[in-house]
């Protein structure tokens, strides 16, 4: 069955470029990572496979012309986000095989592009390019296989990884959201605990196993080049985060690991907000509301006696000791592996635009070992941990 016969509500317009995005589109590019790959410079991709590059670009816009032409793009809000997201994919390569690059360009030269993206990220209210959801939890499989960039195994093993280990963040996150409306003293608050720990603690398990199969060099040179931040009409918008989803910050605040009111946090929260959708925008909002865990359980030290306080209290460090090794794990050793080690070795020419967040890489690690280490409640004098309310908690605890 065609795509366009299994989503019978879009037009035939949006369904052509929808064929195209999963099968030529995917040949250009592997074409093209094929030519890449042969080069001693594999970080160089200027001047390789120009007639390819014109396909890319000739083809992807003409399929769009007729799509703006058409004006109706108002087809709910899964098949225009998956549209944003066909539209943000060929933004993505034409920005990958440097047929634009932000920092030579006032304004994208894809023009048409540009406007149906911005046009749906109104619409939507999200940022107008392609983000981490349209690769993960919103990439509509069709028989078996979901939208890539290339036909490389080193892509789909990363995305099988991390969209299974998003669910997971996912499920920890909304089982603590339970929590607020029940008061930690409730008896079911314990098994809510349970779920969030198991389902961080399989996070981690995943997240280790990633580290293990996948491809280093594949990754650095073949997957995270389509991740990089590119022009939407004049302004560039940074690219696609393995982070951009609302999870693991609802577990930072409602754990009370992170604070909003941590200026150097808030920002970071605050930025993330147009690369989620509607419903996570919304799910990262309510954390802000809610109060944290950390502080609801020192707020009751005069019932540290109890038994639901030790089991409740317990459960808790339990679950901040998961999200601690999780986080740990990931920086030290997927960001540090697949991103850090291998830029090591890149000219200084290409190590401009290398993070898909846009600033330097050694600005960008310093930034993510500040949250790992908020996450882990570290004892550090030069941003705020909850080291010692983490310590505090413990001592009240009988031994286990």
């Amino acid at each position: 069955m065609t795509d366009a016969r299994q989503h019978s509500t879009t037009t035939p317009r949006v369904a052509a470029f929808d064929a195209w995005i999963r099968n030529r589109f995917i040949d250009l590019n592997t074409a093209l990572e094929d030519l890449y790959a042969q080069q001693s410079n594999r970080s160089n991709v200027e001047g390789i496979g120009d007639d390819l590059k014109i396909s890319l670009l000739d083809e992807g816009r003409d399929l769009i012309v007729p799509i703006l032409e058409e004006g109706n793009t108002d087809e709910g809000f899964d098949l225009a986000f998956e549209l944003l997201g066909n539209v943000g994919y060929y933004m993505a390569a034409c920005r990958r095989h440097e047929i634009t690059e932000p920092s030579r360009e006032r304004t994208s030269p894809l023009v048409e592009a540009s406007t149906l993206a911005l046009h749906l990220g109104a619409t939507l209210g999200t940022a107008p390019r392609f983000v981490t959801s349209h690769m993960e939890t919103y990439n509509r499989a069709v028989d078996g296989r979901y939208r890539t960039f290339t036909w490389r195994d080193a892509e789909t093993t990363f995305l099988n990884y991390n969209t299974r280990s998003a669910f997971k963040y996912m499920r920890a996150a909304d089982a603590l959201g339970h929590i607020h409306p029940m008061g930690v003293s409730h008896p079911a608050v314990h098994d809510l605990l349970v779920v969030a720990k198991d389902a961080l603690t399989d996070a981690l398990a995943m997240n280790t196993e990633l580290g293990q199969v996948l491809d280093v060099d594949e990754f650095f040179f073949c997957v995270r080049p389509y991740y990089r931040p590119y022009r939407v009409g004049n302004t560039e918008y940074r690219g696609a985060n393995a982070g951009d989803f609302a999870a693991f910050n609802q577990l930072d605040m409602l754990l009370g690991l992170c604070s909003p009111t941590d200026l150097s946090y808030n920002q970071v929260v605050a930025e993330k907000f147009p690369y989620l959708t509607p419903s996570e925008q919304q799910q990262l909002r309510a954390a802000y509301r809610h109060p944290n865990l950390l502080d609801t359980f020192l707020g009751q030290q005069a019932s540290s006696d109890q038994p639901w306080f030790q089991k409740h209290a317990a459960a808790f460090l339990d679950v901040c000791q998961a999200h601690g090794a999780a986080a740990a794990q990931h920086h030290d050793d997927l960001v540090a592996n697949f991103i850090q080690r291998p830029a090591e070795g890149i000219p200084p020419e290409h190590l401009d635009g290398l993070t898909a967040s846009g600033p330097p890489l050694a600005i960008l690690m310093r930034a993510l070992e500040g949250l790992r280490d908020r996450r882990l409640a570290v004892d550090r004098d030069d941003i705020p941990t909850r080291h010692a309310d983490i310590t505090a908690l413990g001592a009240l605890l009988a031994p286990r």
